[in-house]
């Protein structure tokens, strides 16, 4: 049998070695230019979840996986545009023919590429958006408050709570409109050039045939909350590029450092990946979140030691080691639920010996 890397696997490589890599401490600085967002396009990588018959490739999970590891490692803002992409891809394959026929393949294929709008559902019982019956199609009403990627994908992936409770999401346009307006962009602590906005609806119309899934809220729900007890791969892979980091220092301390964690690290995402294969995502749910918080311990070990390591010069903006530590305090809290909040909150407050 061959060992060969799946062809996205190299893919994935290329881009973050020639174009991602290169310039992640500008991008993080001044923002993702439009020459990232024609890189990942034309890179074949976003037809990863998608059929074949659609143009993409059905990647495995594994290789999902290691081309997030991958992309993370690079330039974390870059794989959160390119990850959310993925979402509406998988519900766009099992969509009704009109949406799906639109654009199943332009996503598949980096013609275009997606946003989501629907991380508000988690807040429930709390309707953030709704969605109402209207001539022709929907109404939405509310406040999205997190959108990645205004002014650099092309379709956002909205979701809202009808008044009969069932979660209904829709594939519209990503610009402003009547009834959608975006604020300016948020400043954050990392990942400001992801270029992510909140997003007022103000009767936003979405016609029947740009529903993409419409089902009652607690079946969603029943789906949505094992996902998240996983180990995120852009944890891992913030951690192995601070290893890196620390391993190029020529420190003997740093590299002995580095060789602890990557052997306990790399125990960890065996064990992570094992149960992310396991056939029911809903079982061994306190073993998931144990070794999500330990992937979190190791990743923040691994950051902080990169700037241990590099003394004062960690503290400048166009260092790495700096750049990687403010990306893992992101990645603590991205698609953060309430049971993985209490499990992380749980172990930092009874460490281990």
């Amino acid at each position: 049998m061959s060992n060969a890397p799946h062809p996205l696997v190299d893919r994935a490589r290329r881009l973050a070695a020639e174009v991602l890599a290169p310039h992640a401490e500008r991008v993080d600085r001044e923002g993702l230019p439009a020459g990232h967002v024609a890189a990942v396009k034309r890179s074949g990588l976003l037809g990863a979840s998608a059929p074949v018959a659609h143009g993409g490739t059905a990647a495995p999970a594994a290789v999902r996986r290691e081309i997030a590891e991958i992309l993370a490692g690079a330039c974390c803002s870059t794989w959160f545009l390119e990850t959310q992409h993925h979402t509406p891809v998988r519900l766009l394959s099992e969509a009704p023919a009109p949406v799906r026929d639109r654009l199943l393949r332009p996503l598949a294929e980096g013609e275009l590429l997606a946003g989501v709008a629907y991380a508000h559902l988690r807040a429930h019982p709390r309707v953030r958006v709704r969605a109402s019956r209207a001539r022709g199609g929907w109404r939405f009403e509310g406040r999205v408050p997190w959108y990645t990627g205004w002014g650099l994908n092309d379709v956002m992936l909205l979701a809202g709570v009808t008044d009969d409770g069932e979660a209904l999401f829709a594939a519209v346009e990503a610009r402003e409109q009547t009834g959608l307006r975006p604020s300016p962009p948020m400043r954050l602590a990392a990942l400001t050039a992801t270029r992510t906005v909140s997003v007022e609806l103000t009767g936003l119309k979405v016609p029947d045939d740009a529903v993409v899934l419409c089902l009652p809220y607690e079946r969603w729900a029943a789906a949505d909350r094992p996902r998240n007890t996983n180990a995120a791969p852009a944890v891992f892979g913030i951690a192995r590029a601070a290893l890196g980091v620390l391993e190029e220092c020529g420190d003997q301390d740093a590299a002995r450092t580095a060789r602890a964690l990557r052997t306990r690290l790399d125990r960890v995402r065996r064990q992570a990946y094992a149960l992310a294969d396991h056939p029911v995502p809903h079982e061994h749910v306190a073993e998931r979140l144990a070794l999500k918080t330990r992937a979190y311990d190791l990743m923040r070990a691994a950051t902080t030691a990169a700037v241990v390591a590099g003394g004062g010069r960690s503290l400048d903006l166009g260092s790495r080691a700096q750049r990687l530590a403010r990306e893992g305090l992101f990645l603590l809290v991205q698609g953060q639920t309430a049971n993985v909040r209490e499990a992380h909150l749980g172990s930092l407050g009874h460490p281990g010996p």
